[in-house]
């Protein structure tokens, strides 16, 4: 049976090093009043100084080449740092999708034009994206998408509407992922990627409000928006494999298990030594198939299948947590832990959803095994 994860990793003394500067900023912070922890920061919370405040310190595009303003450091550093972040429950929405996924989406397949005028700014903290690929009739099933984009003077004319397209409202552009020629045999084929500016005449983004009165998510809808030619990511055509590409920095980092943990740390001394422990032990082994997982990524090596088994058990565990936590507070608990226990509750749903649903993800997990 072939392996899912890759190799373990270890922590080498620099690595370490670095993980105690980031838990000392991050210990300033707080206590200075500079945010409050909560859970699912990286949809929730935006706050540009913060975001600026990484910036400043080098956490922001740190694996972006320095010839194009960033660090050249490597994916197991910037995992170091996107683990305490994420732990203490900061407020990094605002470049969390830059930084996460179109930074190296750019560096792989972006022209050179757009990687110039783009990824300075990401790295210093004031561009900040969304990504347009799920429609009202396409989640999951991503290569069903009826966004269309069709050959113009100069460039692409896009119409169709994206949904559930966080941060729109405050992004200054997005990642959109249109038809740009019927499917063949293949209905994979024909799709490719565009970078569109959410300013841009015959865009329109209308607010979807969440249960608890959130505004997270968008619906984006476009009227033959103009894109020229050097705002196609890629090639023509190639959509789909940057897509599966792009996906997997978005299912395997540790926003898929730590999206609750400070959920976890309030929770955890209240509960039986024997729970509490299955919890930790279920944190540790996400941490490090994590951590393989970015490894991989360094090495260049493909890792769409390790990064769904990520996603499903790290989102799986949230869910628990969020149960867990409810069950708990029914039995009396209040203050901190209480509020915290509400935000996970709120948000549980999504969890399994977003990046994937987990149904979707178990098939390419099957796939990896050779089962499908």
């Amino acid at each position: 049976m072939p392996s899912l994860m890759p190799p373990p990793v270890q922590e080498d003394a620099a690595l370490l090093s670095l993980r105690r500067q980031v838990r000392e900023f991050l210990a300033e912070q707080v206590g200075s009043g500079g945010f409050t922890p909560t859970v699912d920061s990286w949809l929730s919370g935006w706050d540009l100084d913060f975001t600026r405040a990484l910036a400043r310190r080098g956490w922001l595009g740190m694996t972006v080449p320095e010839e194009y303003g960033g660090h050249g450091r490597t994916f197991l550093e910037r995992f170091v740092v996107t683990e305490e972040l994420l732990a203490a429950g900061a407020p990094v929405a605002a470049h969390w999708i830059a930084d996460r996924q179109v930074a190296p989406n750019l560096l792989r397949f972006g022209s050179e034009a757009l990687k110039r005028e783009y990824l300075p700014r990401i790295v210093a903290g004031e561009a900040f994206f969304a990504i347009g690929m799920s429609e009202p009739d396409s989640g999951s099933d991503l290569a069903s998408v009826r966004t269309r984009a069709e050959r113009d003077d100069g460039g692409w004319r896009v119409t169709g509407t994206k949904l559930w397209t966080s941060g729109a409202h405050v992004a200054d552009a997005f990642i959109v992922l249109a038809r740009t020629s019927p499917p063949g045999e293949d209905r994979h084929g024909g799709l490719s990627q565009l970078l569109v500016r959410l300013d841009s005449p015959g865009l329109t983004v209308r607010p979807v409000i969440s249960a608890n009165g959130a505004h997270h998510f968008n619906e984006v809808h476009l009227d033959g928006v103009l894109v020229p030619d050097d705002h196609v990511v890629g090639e023509i055509g190639d959509g789909w494999r940057q897509v599966t590409s792009e996906l997997s920095f978005e299912r395997s980092g540790p926003e898929r298990f730590l999206s609750t943990y400070q959920l976890a740390r309030s929770l955890l001394g209240s509960l039986d030594p024997a729970e509490a422990g299955r919890i930790t032990g279920r944190l540790a082994g996400l941490h490090q198939m994590s951590l393989s997982v970015a490894a991989a990524l360094q090495r260049g090596e493909r890792a769409d299948v390790p990064a769904a088994l990520v996603k499903v058990l790290g989102t799986t565990l949230e869910g628990d947590l969020a149960e867990i936590a409810d069950l708990d507070t029914l039995a009396g608990a209040d203050g901190e832990l209480a509020d915290l226990t509400r935000r996970a509750v709120q948000q549980r749903p999504g969890f399994t959803l977003r990046g994937g649903t987990n149904e979707i993800l178990r098939g390419v997990i099957a796939r990896g095994l050779g089962m499908r």
